[in-house]
């Protein structure tokens, strides 16, 4: 029941409620992006390093320190963390028509990390909010002495001035981050038509949501067309303007691209974008994952066996051929082509983790010292990978080794975030292990990190 009348002074409980609902509006303001499902693929990550590595020196940064990570989102958008990292929305690569427009969006992002940005946010986010709790304060007194809507004014007020002082600075280093993105591409010798071309993309979906385009006062962002305004003189002034798109990037990006859409996207919308009737490479991968999808194995293998005719040593067609063999039930016939998969790859990690459940699913014993070397090989060079340690714990466990497929599992859980498992795991393979050993001293920092947090974890509520 609303017991609030117009004009009377609101009861402490009502109170309470507006300031959580406005320390609330300002906390989804400036909170960073939470964390999100991410897209590993083997072939996406050397695309994305290779089409960056020219940017990420342009920046100042190194390379070997900077990962383009994809989030598992449709929706159009890019950002950074904190980190050295820049996360892009598997949408914004759905979007994108050429390599070209992503690479003008990652330089944009590695402008914001060159520049800091995280760190004066945090600072602007700060002063906004000393001006809120100094809102709040005034807007108490008020209440206190009686004047419940001038209190709550005050606070408003308050609120609405933190939040446009904030929104103000997030504009400034939306501006600055394009200015030196423009000035990555050009040191990097790649034009900037795909940054115009993707910021009228922007524009489009601007005008269909009917999003005012007077000013940008109360965004966080720019208006696109302010932006295209801003940096198209500077683009086409510059001496890379005209360079030609590297056409093997390209290729490789249209690849990518129709193999995300193949896996994220409902099937249906796959073979509408992706018809029997074109015959592409693109269009294929993207029917191998969408027929895969809706449990029509011979239709996907199909696809896969075309790409193959074409390109028998291509790792990246080989591995979704036995992908698809591993996951319809055919582990040992998917052992071959993993393999050689992983031989054209110099054993790269992700595909690496594929061929070792391919040998486990096998079901054979003498293919788990091979599943164990080449599991123990792939986490050395990519320790983050959740679905490797669990099927190194299956190798483990499979010859009664409990602790190290205890300490395996508590790797895993602690890349899933799952604090007491990972606690309860490592303090598992602690029981069982020689004291003093790698292996001990690795479970004996899990259970430590993994007990602070679980510590932690009700402070938080």
């Amino acid at each position: 029941m609303n017991t609030d009348r117009p004009g009377s002074t609101p009861s402490f409980g009502q109170f309470a409620a507006r300031m959580m609902a406005i320390c609330s509006l300002l906390v989804l303001a400036i909170q960073p992006v939470a964390a999100q499902s991410i897209l590993r693929d083997a072939e996406s990550e050397a695309l994305l390093a290779d089409m960056s590595r020219d940017l990420i020196r342009a920046a100042g940064l190194l390379p070997s320190n900077v990962n383009v990570v994809v989030i598992n989102d449709r929706s159009i958008n890019a950002f950074v963390a904190g980190t050295q990292d820049v996360y892009v929305h598997s949408g914004l690569i759905e979007a994108a028509d050429s390599v070209n427009e992503v690479q003008g969006v990652i330089a944009h992002e590695l402008g914001h990390i060159a520049l800091g940005h995280s760190i004066t946010r945090s600072e602007s986010a700060s002063k906004a909010t000393n001006i809120t709790i100094l809102s709040l304060l005034l807007g108490i007194a008020a209440v206190a002495a009686g004047a419940g809507e001038a209190g709550l004014g005050i606070i408003g007020a308050g609120q609405q001035a933190a939040l446009g002082k904030f929104l103000a600075h997030t504009r400034g280093e939306e501006a600055g981050a394009d200015v030196a993105g423009a000035k990555y591409l050009s040191q990097a010798g790649l034009t900037g038509k795909g940054s115009i071309n993707f910021f009228k993309k922007l524009q489009n979906l601007e005008f269909r949501l009917a999003i005012p385009q007077e000013d940008s006062y109360n965004r966080s962002h720019p208006l696109s067309g302010e932006r295209i305004t801003l940096l198209q003189d500077i683009y086409q002034a510059d001496p890379a303007y005209d360079n030609p798109v590297d056409p093997e990037l390209e290729a490789r990006f249209q690849r990518v691209k129709a193999k995300l859409v193949g896996y994220v996207a409902d099937p249906a919308e796959t073979l509408r974008d992706y018809p029997e009737t074109d015959q592409s490479v693109p269009a294929r991968y993207a029917r191998a994952y969408a027929w895969h999808k809706s449990a029509y194995p011979e239709k996907a293998l199909a696809e896969a066996k075309s790409l193959l005719a074409e390109a028998p040593d291509d790792p990246y067609f080989l591995e979704i051929y036995g992908q698809i063999l591993l996951e319809s039930g055919r582990p040992k016939e998917a052992i071959a082509p993993l393999q050689k998969a992983v031989a054209r790859t110099n054993s790269q990690s992700l595909i690496a983790g594929v061929y070792g459940h391919a040998l486990i699913a096998s079901e054979d014993p003498a293919n788990l010292p091979e599943a164990e070397r080449v599991l123990r090989a792939s986490l050395a060079r990519d320790a983050e990978n959740p679905f490797a340690w669990y099927q190194l714990g299956v190798v483990y466990e499979s010859r009664g080794d409990r602790p190290r497929a205890a300490l395996a599992s508590a790797e895993r859980y602690v890349l899933q975030g799952n604090a007491p498992l990972a606690l309860r795991s490592a303090e598992e393979a602690m029981v069982g292990l020689p004291q003093g050993s790698a292996d001990f001293i690795r479970a004996q920092d899990i259970a430590i990190l993994a007990r602070d947090a679980v510590e932690r974890a009700p402070r938080r509520r």
